[in-house]
């Protein structure tokens, strides 16, 4: 995994810009701690900081063949296939690294290149010979890209703090940038980023940029197609695409892991992955996250009805793993969340965010990557809303848009229309998904299906990204694999939800390898904190934020709404602002971020 930017002007000489592309890509520094390299020509500057993964020796990038040079971040794990039937084309490899077989891939294919790929990347290509660039990014949008157009160029990085570093960019957010923070956040709208004028290049899609000409295209989309098999042929080929793609993902010269909750996506990974390696002989290590004296305040409700601990003792007893739980304190967590809004570019997800990026920076002590069960719930169907059926909210993870537009001051309930702009979001949203083969309750649970892939998986994805690569980590998502979501994508809600249980199918698929109580799990979301203590520290902090007559939360919102949730320490807002657990604690802790967002990008806010 690694940090890319770049800079593209067609009209304007770079090569005496090279302290530029170095202060862009060095925004990049805690996603490529291991080295960075630079590629400087008259119209294109490339800048390339690199987390070694693969190749340890010869993979440094940029790397040129001829007249194209390529800088990339991801992991391609079909690469050694690839790099055969590349030899059979004809083509030679001086390194062992997936980033020449990308390079070799785009010389024999061209702008096809990436439908040969299965893994998780984001790339540009550059032609110095044709000067034109070839941006490109994974089917599932694993690994971000973003980019500014110029009025003869563009810029690109790994994360927006590389395109702000460049002085063409104003940090600026209009109505539409604050309507979509505050109605859809700490979703995005995919392809659009907060700031005005900065895109980002879609999940599955990718550009040609040249003087004259520049283009856009969708190089891979789901497909409905009738399911044809029985629930046993179904189960047999679910675990047959899973085990293969968690397998794929085991390839590293550097020491892997697994995060392990006890749950069954988790589980499921350790457990195929601990076989794996036992061929081996080697012992798989696994990892967990806890908080000081959650077992004295933990509050169980419907979505969290038990903590970790014992179904985690049931795998490692089940498969001898070498296991750590990392245990996080309440003050580092009010600590860690400037540091997670900054490796974010926005305020987003409080304390569960800066939980997992502390957790990150400790298994890093010991292991540069890791193995994570994240999506499995979006492609399977794991969360509530999945079972409950539709209950007339647009997006059901975002369940207190009233709520949420009354903290406002009325002008801005009337500039920013937040339930209006929620309505056309999800309006144009439903347009994109692909037609349904069934009736007309079938096709209202796969548009939510296609919802969920849209923006909260989107929304789980930058989370992964952003905090793992802000602790120098490179974490992989074997259930984000494409060949998993094409087949499960068509496989009928009764047959997902078999034995009434949510994602039941891949219960059975892997049921023999399991623990008998890990099978039969409810599902669990990632673990908060519930310490009256971090309440406490993270209400000190916004009253401290609040003396401040400047800050950007007057200019907002309501007085009388931030007194009442400081007064009942975040109880006023008792319904999840985001997904199953993020209330009133994770709000007073997200205003926080939104107060120092404001103050350390130093945001203008353009309200015309």
């Amino acid at each position: 995994m690694c940090g890319i930017s770049g800079w593209i002007d067609f009209s304007t000489h770079l090569v005496n810009e090279e302290s530029m592309i170095k202060k862009m890509t060095r925004t990049l520094l805690h996603r490529g701690p291991d080295s960075e390299g630079y590629f400087i020509s008259k119209h294109a500057l490339l800048g390339h900081k690199r987390l070694a993964i693969i190749d340890l020796v010869t993979g440094s990038q940029p790397m040129t063949r001829g007249e194209l040079t390529i800088v990339y971040n991801g992991e391609v794990y079909n690469a050694n296939e690839l790099r055969e039937q590349l030899k059979s084309l004809g083509h030679s490899f001086h390194t062992s690294s997936d980033t020449e077989v990308i390079l070799m891939a785009y010389v024999e294919w061209k702008e096809r290149c990436m439908e040969y790929l299965n893994g998780i990347f984001a790339f540009a290509v550059w032609n110095e010979q044709e000067h034109s660039l070839f941006l490109c990014r994974d089917r599932l949008g694993v690994k971000p890209l973003f980019y500014y157009e110029l009025p003869d160029g563009l810029l690109f990085s790994s994360e927006i703090k590389g395109i702000l570093a460049h002085p063409a960019v104003k940090t600026e957010v209009d109505a539409e940038g604050l309507a979509a923070l505050f109605s859809l956040g700490p979703s995005r709208i995919v392809g659009h980023a907060i700031f005005k004028g900065i895109k980002e290049v879609k999940p599955a899609y990718a550009m040609i940029v040249r003087k004259d000409f520049r283009k856009s295209w969708q190089y891979w989309d789901i497909e409905s197609k009738q399911h044809e098999h029985s629930e046993a042929e179904t189960i047999e080929n679910v675990r047959e695409l899973v085990t293969n793609a968690i397998i794929r993902q085991l390839i590293s010269d550097v020491p892997l892991s697994t995060m392990l909750s006890g749950g069954l996506d988790s589980s499921i990974i350790t457990a195929v992955a601990a076989r794996q390696l036992a061929k081996e002989q080697k012992t798989l290590s696994t990892y967990s996250v806890a908080f000081e004296e959650n077992d004295q305040h933990f509050m169980q409700n419907s979505f969290q009805t038990t903590q970790d601990e014992y179904w985690i003792g049931k795998m490692q007893q089940a498969f001898q793993t070498k296991h750590r739980q990392v245990t996080l304190t309440q003050q580092e967590l009010v600590e860690a969340l400037e540091q997670a809004m900054r490796l974010k570019d926005m305020p987003s997800m409080a304390d569960i965010d800066s939980s997992f990026y502390l957790f990150c920076k400790e298994m890093k002590k010991e292991h540069t990557v890791a193995l994570s069960g994240e999506c499995a719930d979006e492609v399977f169907g794991g969360y509530p809303w999945f079972y409950e059926g539709k209950k007339g909210t647009l997006f059901p993870w975002l369940r207190s848009t009233k709520e949420r537009e009354q903290l406002f001051k009325a002008d801005w309930q009337k500039r920013l229309q937040l339930p209006q702009f929620m309505q056309s979001t999800y309006e144009e949203a439903v347009k994109g998904m692909p037609a349904f083969l069934g009736s007309k309750e079938e096709q209202e649970r796969q548009q939510l299906f296609y919802l969920n892939n849209q923006f909260f998986m989107q929304t789980l994805l930058e989370r992964n990204d952003r905090m793992t690569m802000g602790a120098s980590m490179e974490v992989r998502v074997p259930f984000a694999d494409h060949t998993i979501i094409e087949y499960v994508w068509n496989i009928p809600w009764e047959m997902k939800n078999s034995g009434g249980m949510e994602k039941g199918i891949l219960r059975k698929a892997f049921q023999d390898i399991l623990p008998k109580e890990v099978v039969e799990r409810k599902k669990n979301p990632y673990p908060k904190t519930y310490h009256p203590k971090y309440t406490e520290l993270v209400h000190q902090r916004l009253q401290q934020i609040l003396r401040q007559k400047h800050s950007v939360l007057h200019e907002l919102f309501e007085k009388e709404q931030l007194e009442q949730l400081l007064a009942t320490n975040g109880q006023s807002f008792q319904i999840p602002w985001f997904g199953q657990l993020m209330a009133g604690p994770q709000l007073i802790a997200y205003f926080i971020q939104l107060h120092e967002w404001v103050e350390q990008y130093r945001i203008n806010i353009i309200t015309t």
